[in-house]
């Protein structure tokens, strides 16, 4: 896909580096991986913002692949593809330590307005790391680990995530059954659409998992 010249000065004026234009335009290790290890997912389609990230982890827990889908801005693809670059090949351990101020670097800046989007790209990658640890036995599916899981989660009416918001108001975890309440109101569309991403951030994890409103 090729933007005209047009274009291009529109985004430069904006703010976007040519680095941001070329991974919006030409997106690295996009698409979806069929034999990824874990998946996840953090943002809300109804705020403008999601990605799901994609890990194929190897024997020495380096990343072997990584991939991405987007929903969302020039900003989210292309913070997301510069992310995918920047760890692939690296330690689980070493990815872990990526910041969104490293993503906004490689890209040779960002409009502070857009420095959101390399902050969700960080949450998605360390979330990933995070459901693949557990899933491994390597961490515990504790409350710590849910509230990980619940920070990629957005409120599509504020698009800040339901940990920060005060939402969450109880986690049990018995087993591998959890119990969520949450301070929303059972019949609010918004309510729906925060538990099918709630089940969204859970994918892959052999859980089973119960979502309860009480706003």
């Amino acid at each position: 896909m090729e933007a005209s010249e047009d274009l291009r000065e529109l985004w430069r004026r904006i703010g976007y580096t040519e680095k941001v234009i070329d991974h919006f335009m030409h997106p690295r290790n996009v698409g979806e991986m069929k034999d990824a290890d874990v998946t996840s997912t953090v943002g809300s389609v109804a705020c403008g913002d999601m990605i799901k990230i994609f890990l194929k982890v190897d024997e020495s827990d380096r990343i072997e692949k990584i991939s991405f889908l987007s929903y969302g801005c020039a900003s989210n693809i292309a913070t997301t593809s510069v992310m995918t670059e920047l760890v692939k090949g690296k330690t689980l351990d070493e990815a872990k330590k990526l910041t969104f101020k490293e993503i906004v670097e490689a890209l040779g800046g960002l409009p502070a307005i857009k420095y959101h989007c390399a902050v969700l790209s960080v949450s998605g990658l360390r979330t990933a790391i995070a459901k693949y640890e557990v899933k491994k036995g390597r961490r515990p599916l504790d409350q710590d680990f849910v509230r990980t899981l619940l920070k990629g989660v957005l409120d599509p009416m504020t698009g800040r995530d339901i940990v920060s918001m005060g939402k969450v108001k109880s986690i049990s975890i018995h087993n591998k059954t959890i119990d969520l309440e949450l301070d929303m109101p059972e019949e609010d569309q918004t309510s729906k659409l925060v538990r099918e991403e709630i089940l969204d951030a859970f994918e892959g994890l052999e859980v089973s998992l119960n979502v309860k409103f009480s706003g």
